[in-house]
């Protein structure tokens, strides 16, 4: 009877092992699915994320299949590839692929003796071949089938590789949880630093989230991170990696996170959308010559920009904080009265417009934005969409005039909540329009010290229009140059007869605008939209002597090797839209704005004393809020404004220009004061008007009804004054040194 159990027993071994071979020849075959040869395994190559430079170097953003960064083993701190192996695969260095000992272990307990703590028996390289190339899912055969290509190509590997190779290539695929692959990624994610830099008790904590990725997320539980980091030194302690008074220190600290997903809440991520855009053509153009593609999401590239983080901290602070401020004074406004109502008409027309129904009255918990962070609150529908209509929304770009590189892009307040880019808005420029038809004027030989009435007029051709004067105040003339500093309506509403339309709307086309200009005197007070985008590549072209600006945004794209893909090339051609003089002239007078006029709080109020040159705007009713500002080799603009021209501020000391957007402006300039290095890269002063312009600023910026009385009976000769006779004498001259005269330029403009 023993005998023929034996006899049994034995058969059953000899069927059993004849089917294993089989399933294994099977699954080697691959009758189960490819089965990657050594070839393949020599080629492979992961998956990496492009990384989005700015001007210094630093990281802003980055491009991903999976979010992944390559880095070699050397790179790595000695403590994290310890902490590994003692968890993850003791006898590491002993094996060649798969570690027999804890296979058998893993059978006897887990399928024997039903242990569910058996632990598992995966060495490091088989869970990189799982890494590499994933897993089957062919029903209940899936785990045997998967294991059993995961032990053949483990052998392929370590025949393939070296053992530090291996560590590399695992490092940098593993997955940390969060659409993280790799430790760089890892590290800059959870500890915002190189995984070179992390010290023991942080490696500790990475590497106990291979066991799984969320329940031990340092972030959401903080508790079982510290408890499976503590059990990670323990097992470095037992492998003698370290001793029990070093277990014991790192134990007892606690876990110190510095957090920083860059995809959603990145310092650039408006300015990272457009960067992605042009390095796609960009990448289109290169690969038309290669065999194999590049590509932005797995290629690992790097993007180096023009953007300077340190200046795009500073107003991201300043938007920050002074809209804070802001926000809580336009809730208190419409908490009640009419402002109330008037918001709740316009909740309740978005409701019907987007079929909302009786869902706008049900109450659950909503993610609300405010200054201080994102909240969740019990509110009605109705009532989120209320705080999103009446919420501030800034734009701020800034750019280099010479050469027109971005140094600054912020689109809104939050990038996943608001993905729409302010700086592209189409709004009402108010007065910030004003300079363009300045400039227009000084084309056509206007003088800064030429006079224009401030009389009330009556526009009876225009259905009885009649422009006011901010403060109300009519009588006597302003110079042109007072009237720009000053921002006189009346007096601007008189240059814009004075001139030739034609060349207004030719120069606004030429500086880059898509809106037409429509021949109306409004037109003069800015009631054409444009975006921030079109008015601070219009403001370069005022700071740079004149000359057309393409902002550019990519400095240069290279592999992870250093192989340069692509050189952007600085501007070679030029394009001239305005003379040289009427650059100069036109700074000239906004610098007074700055200092005299009504972007004088730059200095008396912020304490900012840099060499500038803006220009305010005020849409109507407080809608929206301009300020741009530059200096010889910067532009800065900022726009304000709720989502819906018709929520704003009912009074101009809070949603004025000078109240609501200069001091985003004002704020940031306070901070790049105290950097040496940008004030001096960007802040030089402006240079001397020419000589033969000596004196053409020179004149009072109003003069009253009987000081112009004294003036015509004493100082006119035939019809123009002494004074403004030199100026014109001066123009003439200046003019004559650009060998250019107007009508020449108005004819050729199209050949520069």
């Amino acid at each position: 009877m023993t005998k023929r159990i034996l006899v049994f027993i034995l058969k059953l071994a000899v069927i059993g092992l004849v089917l294993l071979t089989l399933f294994i020849g099977s699954v080697y075959l691959g009758v189960f699915g490819h089965i990657y040869s050594k070839k393949e395994l020599k080629d492979f190559r992961n998956h990496s994320a492009s990384l989005v430079l700015s001007d210094n170097g630093s990281i802003i953003g980055r491009y991903f299949f999976e979010n992944r960064t390559n880095v070699k083993l050397e790179q790595l701190p000695e403590g994290l590839i310890e902490a590994l192996v003692a968890t993850e695969d003791a006898r590491y260095f002993e094996h060649e692929g798969v570690d027999s000992r804890s296979l058998l272990r893993v059978l006897v307990k887990s399928i024997i003796l039903q242990q569910k703590s058996a632990g598992g028996g995966s060495t490091i390289t088989q869970q990189l071949a799982k890494n590499m190339f994933g897993r089957q899912n062919i029903g209940w055969f899936s785990m045997p089938v998967n294991k059993t290509k995961e032990i053949i190509l483990a052998g392929r590997i370590e025949e393939l590789y070296s053992k530090e190779e291996i560590l590399a290539l695992y490092l940098n695929t593993v997955p940390f949880g969060e659409n993280v692959f790799g430790i760089e990624a890892a590290a800059r994610r959870y500890f915002n630093k190189s995984a070179a830099r992390l010290k023991t008790e942080e490696s500790a904590v990475l590497i106990g989230m291979l066991k799984a990725n969320t329940y031990y997320n340092p972030r959401l539980y903080p508790e079982h991170s510290i408890n499976r980091r503590n059990v990670v030194l323990e097992q470095m302690e037992k492998y003698e990696y370290l001793d029990k008074t070093e277990t014991d220190s790192l134990q007892s600290l606690p876990l110190e996170l510095d957090y920083a997903n860059l995809e959603s809440e990145g310092p650039a991520n408006y300015f990272l959308v457009h960067i992605r855009q042009e390095a796609q053509e960009i990448l289109e153009k290169i690969n038309e010559n290669r065999e194999e593609p590049l590509d932005l999401n797995k290629s690992g590239l790097i993007i180096e920009t023009s953007l300077s983080l340190e200046l795009q901290t500073y107003a991201l602070n300043a938007i920050k904080n002074h809209l804070s401020r802001m926000q809580a004074k336009l809730d208190q406004q419409y908490r009640s009265g009419q402002s109330k109502r008037n918001l709740y008409a316009l909740v309740d027309r978005e409701i019907e417009n987007n079929n909302f129904g009786e869902r706008a009255q049900e109450i659950r918990p909503r993610e609300i934005f405010t200054w201080e962070g994102f909240r969740n609150d019990s509110i009605s529908l109705r009532d989120s969409i209320a705080h999103s209509l009446r919420t501030l929304q800034a734009g701020f770009i800034a750019l280099d005039p010479n050469d027109g590189e971005v140094k600054a892009w912020i689109g809104g307040n939050d990038y996943r909540t608001q993905p729409y880019d302010q700086v592209f808005a189409q709004r009402q420029t108010a007065s910030a329009f004003k300079p363009i038809l300045y400039a227009s004027a000084l084309e056509q030989g206007a003088m800064p010290c030429q006079y224009l009435d401030n009389d009330p007029i009556v526009l009876t051709d225009f259905d009885g229009w009649q422009p006011q004067n901010y403060d109300h105040s009519t009588g006597g003339k302003y110079s042109i140059a007072g009237a720009l500093s000053r921002s006189m309506n009346i007096p601007t509403v008189n240059l814009f007869f004075r001139q030739d339309f034609d060349e207004l709307s030719e120069i606004w086309t030429a500086l880059g605008y898509s809106q037409e200009l429509e021949y109306e005197p409004a037109v003069a007070l800015g009631t054409t939209s444009a975006s921030l985008f079109e008015m601070s590549r219009a403001y370069a072209s005022f700071a740079n002597g004149g000359i057309a600006v393409e902002p550019r945004m990519i400095r240069r794209i290279r592999t992870a090797d250093g192989q340069v893909l692509y050189q952007d090339e600085k501007m070679k051609e030029t394009r001239r839209i305005l003379a040289a003089s009427t650059s100069e002239l036109l700074s000239a007078m906004l610098q007074k704005a700055i200092l005299e006029g009504t972007g004088r709080s730059m200095s008396g109020t912020y304490g900012v004393r840099l060499p500038l040159a803006g220009k305010t705007g005020t849409s109507q009713d407080y809608a929206d809020s301009w300020f741009l500002a530059y200096s010889p080799n910067l532009v800065l603009a900022s726009r304000v404004g709720a989502p819906y021209p018709s929520v704003h501020f009912n009074s101009g000391s809070n949603g004025s220009g000078s109240a609501l957007a200069l001091p985003i402006v004002a704020r940031t300039l306070q901070d790049v004061q105290r950097s040496s290095s940008l004030k001096k890269r960007f802040f030089p002063a402006f240079e001397a008007l020419p000589e033969d312009y000596d004196y053409v600023m020179a004149c009072a910026d109003y003069i009253d009804d009987s000081e112009i009385e004294r003036m015509l009976e004493s100082v006119f000769s035939s019809d123009m004054t002494t004074f403004e006779k030199a100026s014109k004498k001066a123009k003439r001259k200046a003019r004559k040194k650009e060998k250019k005269g107007f009508f020449n330029r108005l004819f050729k403009r199209n050949k520069d």
